[in-house]
C-alpha cells in the first residue's frame, strides 16, 4: 500500500499486469520471422497495449495530484457467481461514492452522436476516415453490473433490496479519454451519457462535483476499498494465448499432413523437377510442387494440392529408373 500523505490519496492497487504483458509480447515477437502476418499483428498489439498503459499513468498521475481524500483501486477483475467478470480499470472511492473508470487512449477524435453512438474519425494524409466504435458505456455498465452481483452475492433479501435501491447513488461510471490529442464533440449527445465522457483534464473536476449528503470517513473509504480488493481475482486471462495459437497453426499449414502416399526416403537424393499442369483428383484445384521440411522426410520432393489445407491430398513422385 502506499500512501500520499499530502494529497490525501491511498492507492490500495497500482497495477503492472499491462507492463508485464507488453514484456511478454516482445519476447514473443523476437521469435517471430519479421514481416509475416503474425509479427505485424504482435506490433499492432503492442502499439495498443503501449497506449493503453500511457493513458492510465494519465489518469493515475491526476488521481494521485487531486488534492481530494481518495481510494483508487487501479485494473481489478471480478467474477460474479454466474462467472460473468469485469476487468475495472480503475474504482476510485470517493467520500461520496465509488467511481468506476474506463481508460480509453484512443487516437483520432471522438463523436457522440443523439443516438449515443461513438464514432471516431482518423486523419491519414490528406483524407479523413471515420469508424464506429463499441461504447464504452455499454462495456462499463456491464462492469458496474458484475460489481453489484459479487456484492449481493450470499445476502439475505432484505439487504439485497437495500442495495438494489441504493446502488445507482453510490456508484458511478466515467469513461475517461487519456489521450491529450484527441477531440470529443458530444454536442448532439445524449444528456445521460454526456455526463458520463469526460477528457482527462476534467477527472478531478468531475470527481469533485459528484457528492452527497451522506459523507464516508476516511476509515470508512479505506474498509470499503480493502473489502473490493478481497475480492480481486488475481490469476487472469493469458492474453498471450491467442498469439501462441496463431504460431501453431502457422506452423501446422507449413508443415505437409503425411498420408499413404507420403514420399519415400529412398527419393531424398532426385533434383527438383520442373512443376507441370496437374489437377488434384480429390477436389480438381490445381497440385503444386512442394518439397518437406521436417522430419524424417525433409528434403523430398512431392506434389500436394494448391488448397491446403482445406484439401489435404498429396502424391509421391515416381520416377521412371
Amino acid at each position: 500500500m502506499s500512501l500520499f500523505a499530502r494529497s490525501e490519496v491511498t492507492i490500495l492497487k497500482e497495477s503492472s499486469d499491462a507492463k508485464e504483458y507488453l514484456s511478454k509480447l516482445e519476447e514473443f515477437q523476437a521469435t517471430i520471422k519479421k514481416g509475416s502476418p503474425l509479427h505485424r499483428k504482435i506490433d499492432k498489439e503492442i502499439s495498443i497495449v503501449k497506449a493503453g498503459i500511457i493513458g492510465e499513468e494519465n489518469i493515475l498521475f491526476e488521481l494521485k495530484n487531486s488534492g481530494m481524500d481518495l481510494v483508487v483501486l487501479h485494473d481489478i477483475c471480478l467474477v460474479d457467481q454466474d462467472g460473468n467478470s469485469a476487468q475495472i480499470d480503475f474504482l476510485v472511492i470517493t467520500p461520496y461514492v465509488r467511481v468506476f473508470i474506463e481508460c480509453k487512449n484512443l487516437f483520432g477524435d471522438i463523436e457522440i452522436n443523439n443516438k449515443g453512438e461513438f464514432i471516431r474519425t482518423i486523419e491519414y494524409g490528406s483524407k479523413k476516415y471515420k469508424e464506429g466504435l463499441y461504447s464504452p458505456i455499454t462495456q462499463n455498465e456491464r462492469h458496474l453490473l458484475v460489481f453489484k452481483n459479487c456484492i449481493t452475492e450470499n445476502k439475505n433479501i432484505v439487504l439485497r433490496v437495500g442495495i438494489e435501491k441504493m446502488f445507482d447513488h453510490w456508484n458511478r461510471s466515467l469513461v475517461v479519454l487519456a489521450n491529450p490529442k484527441t477531440l470529443l464533440n458530444d454536442k448532439y449527445a445524449p444528456k445521460d451519457i454526456n455526463s458520463k465522457v469526460i477528457r482527462a483534464d476534467q477527472l478531478i473536476k468531475t470527481l469533485k462535483t459528484l457528492t452527497s449528503s451522506d459523507k464516508s470517513s476516511k476509515k470508512e473509504m479505506l474498509d470499503d476499498g480493502n473489502n473490493i480488493l478481497s475480492m480481486n481475482h488475481e490469476e487472469r486471462k493469458d492474453y498471450l494465448e491467442k498469439f501462441l495459437k496463431m504460431k501453431e497453426e502457422m506452423e501446422a499449414e507449413a508443415q505437409p499432413t503425411p498420408s499413404s502416399t507420403t514420399p519415400s526416403p529412398e527419393l531424398s537424393s532426385i533434383p527438383a523437377l520442373h512443376e507441370e499442369e496437374k489437377l488434384c483428383p480429390r477436389c480438381g484445384s490445381k497440385m503444386i510442387l512442394r518439397t518437406a521440411k521436417k522430419a524424417q522426410y525433409k528434403g523430398n520432393q512431392f506434389w500436394g494440392c494448391s488448397q491446403y489445407p482445406k484439401c489435404r491430398y498429396i502424391e509421391n513422385i515416381i520416377l521412371d529408373l
